[in-house]
């Protein structure tokens, strides 16, 4: 159970982490067609942070929740390199790298998981594919 619950919280956390960018951008994007992207990225994250709440739930445990310094950290990268004219490719380039993080992070927290709960399969992978169709969207605005 308790491998079970470390893939979770990593579901979980890449997820919020995903959203927390994602408002601490909002604001700075100038570019209609880029804001549209990550517009439908937050609606992802924020079914997938859904999901993960309801498997914390047949689990009988309550979400864990990101460190003041991880929000902290995001939004402070954010201010120091968006000082700059290409802020809209700033951006991308900064959810690119956040994303590949947690690409990262699901490929090894599934790597190290016995599969033993397809529900959390089911979902580590349905955000993996989520990670790289993200990837994908925000490379035209590098």
């Amino acid at each position: 159970m308790k491998k079970n619950i470390e893939v979770v919280d990593n579901i979980y956390k890449t997820a919020q982490m995903g959203i927390v960018g994602i408002n601490d951008v909002l604001e700075k994007i100038t570019n209609p067609e880029l804001k549209d992207v990550i517009y439908k990225q937050l609606d992802e994250y924020q079914k997938i942070t859904k999901e993960a709440q309801q498997l914390y739930k047949d689990y009988g445990i309550e979400p864990s929740k990101l460190s003041k310094m991880a929000k902290m950290n995001s939004k402070v990268m954010i201010e120091m390199k968006c000082q700059k004219d290409e802020c809209n490719k700033t951006i991308a380039k900064m959810m690119i790298e956040g994303t590949n993080k947690g690409v990262i992070k699901i490929t090894t927290a599934l790597n190290n998981y016995n599969h033993e709960d397809e529900e959390i399969v089911k979902l580590a992978n349905e955000l993996l594919k989520i990670e790289q169709q993200n990837i994908e969207e925000l490379k035209p605005f590098l």
